[in-house]
């Protein structure tokens, strides 16, 4: 089995660390396109042995195995590329957050009666082989085309098969959850060093703390909500701090967190519906390179009016 990246960003970067560390698949059978050999990401690919290059063409030739990991409304123009060379053998697997199954397919059926598709969310933990994982499996993927792709990516961490349509609210939590879990980490350090910590004794039990509490919770058949309750002792110095975070809207912050970037995720697949910029102008696989071409408005949305109505309309309700 041969594996290809189409993007060579953090994603693809952090996917390939934690296979080869799995020893799933070794990294000379790993392929990697990327029209930009002066990302990081590129340099640390290439150092881990795996075969660099700028054609997206070759990354689909030498793979069996082909990650989409571009930028959400990039992808219509890389299946127009890639298309004709598809063949009966390729598995393809989305990791674009918001595009769907059926788009891929409806390009992909251009060139190729059955393609085997594929959707999943992950997120970046896959580097150190605690990731989580869903997928979807598209029309014409077979049960073999599953295990291997669960085989994949059990490898580096959590793993399972979910409904398509459950993918965007997996996007907003787990997706982007290792987002939310740094920025909580930082802000009790923040709190550590206000009371005299040292820095970086602060940011350690900060981590330590998190991930003590993730794997109690993941061993435990406990609540979460009773694993908290186990910590907080009458009048104690912890339910204190809780009613400061309840007063802070701790709660209702994570909640619209997480429904921020569900929506998100929502408005990422129409943008990628329109197909507004053209394959000339998309240069760089990366959002902000995409951002300075001609026809893609400062406030992110791409041949439409920044804050589209179809889901300010939503917020609205």
């Amino acid at each position: 089995m041969s594996v290809g990246f189409i993007g060579a960003g953090q994603l693809a970067h952090a996917l390939v660390k934690g296979f080869t560390a799995a020893g799933v698949i070794a990294a000379h059978r790993i392929t990697a396109s990327s029209p930009d050999n002066d990302l990081t990401t590129v340099a640390g690919l290439r150092k881990m042995g795996v075969n660099m290059t700028t054609s997206n063409k070759e990354a689909v030739q030498k793979s069996d195995v082909l990650f989409l990991a571009v930028k959400p409304h990039i992808i219509p123009f890389v299946l127009d590329e890639i298309g004709p060379d598809i063949e009966d053998r390729h598995l393809i697997v989305s990791c674009a957050a918001g595009v769907t199954i059926g788009s891929i397919e409806k390009k992909l059926m251009q060139y190729r009666t059955n393609p085997k598709v594929m959707r999943i969310m992950t997120n970046t933990p896959v580097v150190v082989r605690e990731g989580a994982t869903v997928y979807a499996t598209g029309t014409h993927a077979e049960v073999e085309d599953g295990k291997l792709l669960e085989q994949l990516m059990s490898s580096v961490g959590f793993c399972t098969e979910v409904e398509e349509d459950l993918i965007d609210p997996v996007t907003g939590l787990s997706g982007s959850g290792p987002a939310y879990a740094f920025t909580a980490v930082d802000a009790l350090a923040d709190g550590g060093v206000k009371m005299g910590l040292p820095r970086r004794l602060a940011v350690r039990l900060g981590a330590q703390a998190l991930l003590g509490a993730a794997r109690m919770l993941l061993d435990s058949e406990q609540h979460p909500g009773q694993l908290k309750d186990n910590v907080c002792s009458p009048g104690g110095a912890t339910i204190h701090a809780l009613h400061v975070m309840e007063s802070g809207g701790f709660r209702s912050l994570l909640i619209n967190a997480v429904e921020a970037s569900c929506i998100r995720t929502r408005e990422l697949q129409f943008l990628a519906d329109q197909e507004k910029i053209s394959s000339a102008a998309i240069k760089k696989t990366t959002l902000d390179k995409v951002m300075q071409q001609p026809g893609v408005e400062e406030g992110g949305a791409v041949g439409v009016r920044t804050g589209l109505s179809l889901f300010n309309n939503r917020h609205k309700k």
